[in-house]
């Protein structure tokens, strides 16, 4: 199936690793182009030489919570590639611990990445895509469900799920979809990271695995294929819905 994306130019950020670089690897491995970004230069400099260097990507290291970033990275893809389709914004998960064992700065910290960042970088790309695209949010299971010690993400990311429901809403009319992805126990860093914050991270992954119909965490190639697929021309009239890929975890409809 042709996904209609070739020459078509995405912004990827979070995309050195993990979630954002499956997605950014899925995109050019159909022909699209990228502009990916991370905390650390260096690192995405390296991602886009990975992903086939200047002919297809663009590494930029980039901080969401600069309130600068969102029209930067807009900047960067029509300076290098011409033109801009759409974006996925996908942020790092705030820090793990109970809602009253976190303080007021943490929280004001997260939302200016997580939630503001996210908002300022949907926000700068919609105003780029004149000629229609699509926008999609990494959020999280937590969007339907909250997840046991992160409270911060169980605050936040619902927040952000209404946001891109009502950004559908908005920028319809334009051609403009907007989507959420809901990632369940997928095997990357960051859920590795929050395996091994407990007694025995061996049994709490394989605990969480039993709990998966699919009876396995996911791999990143498999989030990054509905990734690429959603933000794709060929998912052209799917909009303002939250699509887990969790492997069977969430049994809400």
């Amino acid at each position: 199936m042709d996904l209609g994306l070739r020459d078509r130019v995405y912004l990827v950020t979070g995309g050195t690793r993990g979630l954002g670089f499956a997605t950014a690897t899925a995109l050019v491995e159909d022909g699209a182009k990228v502009v990916v970004t991370g905390r650390d230069e260096k690192r995405a400099e390296e991602a886009a030489a990975a992903l086939g260097g200047h002919d297809h990507a663009l590494g930029v290291g980039a901080d969401n919570s600069d309130s600068g970033t969102a029209e930067r990275l807009v900047a960067s893809a029509l300076a290098r590639f011409g033109r801009l389709d759409g974006a996925l914004v996908s942020v790092g998960g705030p820090p793990a611990g109970a809602i009253t064992a976190v303080d007021d700065d943490q929280w004001r910290d997260a939302f200016e990445s997580v939630f503001l960042g996210a908002v300022r970088l949907a926000r700068a790309t919609a105003a780029a895509l004149a000629g229609g695209g699509s926008i999609g949010f990494v959020l999280s299971s937590s969007v339907r469900q909250p997840i046991g010690g992160l409270g911060i993400s169980n605050g936040l990311r619902p927040g952000l799920a209404m946001v891109a429901k009502t950004l559908a809403d908005e920028l319809g009319p334009h051609g403009i979809r907007v989507f959420g992805l809901l990632p369940g126990r997928i095997d990357t860093d960051r859920i590795r990271d929050l395996d091994g914050l407990t007694a025995d991270p061996d049994d709490t992954r394989a605990r969480h695995a039993e709990s998966i119909p699919l009876a396995r965490y996911g791999t990143p190639e498999e989030f990054g294929r509905v990734a690429a697929f959603t933000l794709s021309p060929a998912a052209s009239y799917l909009t303002g819905l939250m699509i887990p890929v969790d492997g069977g975890l969430m049994r809400s409809l």
